[in-house]
Order: C-alpha cells, then structure tokens, then sequence
C-alpha cells in the first residue's frame, strides 16, 4: 500500500545525507519531522481500522459458527419428529452457513498478519521519529555553529583583504600627514611671532644705541 512505501521511506531516511543536499537545512528538518508525525498519525488511525476489521470477522466467523450449530440442532430436531424433508433443508443451511464460517478463517487469517505487519511499522515509525528528533536538535545547533564559523572566517578573509588594507594605509598617511602638515604649521606659526619680537626688540635696541650717541655728541 501507498502508506506502507511512505513508511518504509521515511525509516530509511538519513537525515544527514537530506542536510547535504538541502538548501535550509533546518526548514528541511522540520519538515521531515512533520511528514514523520503525520505519517505516524496515519499510520496509527490504520491500525486502529485493520484491528477494528479483524474484530468484525471474527465476529461474523462467530455468527455463522452459530448459525452451523443452530441449524444442525434444527435438523436433529426434524429426524426426531420424523420429517426428512425438513431436515435435508435444515442441513442445507448448516452445510452453507458452515462453507461461509470457514470462509473466514483466512480472511481473519490475513487481516492478523496485516494488524501485526502495520503494528511492527508503527513501532519503527515512532523509533525512528523519537530519534529523528533528538537528532535533528543536534543536526540544527551543528549547522548553526558551523554557519558562524563560516561567517566568522568570512570576515576575516575580509579584514585580510589586501585592497581593503591598502585602503586602510592611505587613509593613515593620509592622517599622518595631514597631522603633520598641522605640526609644521603651527611652528611656522610660532617661529613668525618669535621672529617678529626679535625684530622689534633689534629695533629698541638700535634706537637705545642711537640716543647714546646723539647724547654722547651733544655734551662733546
């Protein structure tokens, strides 16, 4: 049966070969587990309906078995009273009665080994979906470490990027220089104020020197 085959492939799954192939890994997980509990559920509402018909033969065996005993009783009833005739009927429906109550010894026979075959597959489901799950916990937090670490190696390949550290060094001459050209600056800057008081200290000094000798000159 279809439900069988489905079954039998979700028990074969190995979930990691699934993750290999799968572009989200943990989407194709839950997914797994979903068609896991689904099929579980199918799987169970068909055991229940196989062992509710095995019941329903053996119930029916059970009536025919009795009509066989009823009209045997019948047939002996009519040889008491004398009455052939009504006792070849009544055994007429013995005999039916019994070809169908016998009739249903290998179809009960059938329906047991189906209840026991859907039983064992019911077990292996929920084996394996107890597994699946434990499993899949351990397959998601395994993917998520190792997307980290790929991400985390991205980014170093990134900071170890020769164009974006060549980037990286003009920028800090570009700083170092314009810090330097601030320096220069500003000492040309002081050097200008110190050159200018130099000047103007000359100046009074010439002017001290020129009023000694004009004083000098007159007393002479």
């Amino acid at each position: 049966m279809a439900l069988m085959e489905r079954v039998s492939t979700l028990v074969r799954a190995n979930l990691n070969d699934l993750i290999d192939k799968a572009e989200d890994p943990e989407k194709m997980l839950k997914q797994v587990i979903l068609d896991m509990e689904n099929q579980l559920m199918q799987v169970k509402t068909q055991v229940a309906i196989s062992i509710a018909d095995l019941h329903l033969l053996e119930k029916r065996k059970k009536e025919n078995e009795d009509k066989v005993a009823e009209w045997m009783r019948k047939a002996e009833l009519a040889v008491d009273k004398k009455q052939d005739d009504l006792a070849r009927a009544a055994l007429e429906r013995h005999k039916s009665y019994q070809a169908v109550a016998e009739s249903f010894v290998q179809q009960i026979e059938d329906q047991k080994t189906q209840v026991e075959s859907l039983k064992a597959a019911l077990r292996k489901l929920e084996q394996k979906l107890a597994e699946a799950g434990a499993k899949a916990e351990l397959l998601v937090a395994q993917h998520r470490r190792t997307r980290a670490a790929g991400k985390a190696a991205d980014a170093q390949m990134a900071m170890g990027d020769r164009t974006k550290l060549a980037t990286f060094d003009r920028m800090k001459h570009k700083v170092e220089r314009s810090e330097a050209v601030g320096q220069a600056k500003a000492v040309l800057a002081g050097e200008d104020i110190d050159d200018r008081f130099a000047k103007l200290e000359k100046e009074e000094e010439i002017e001290r020197l020129l009023a000694e000798i004009k004083q000098r000159r007159s007393s002479a």
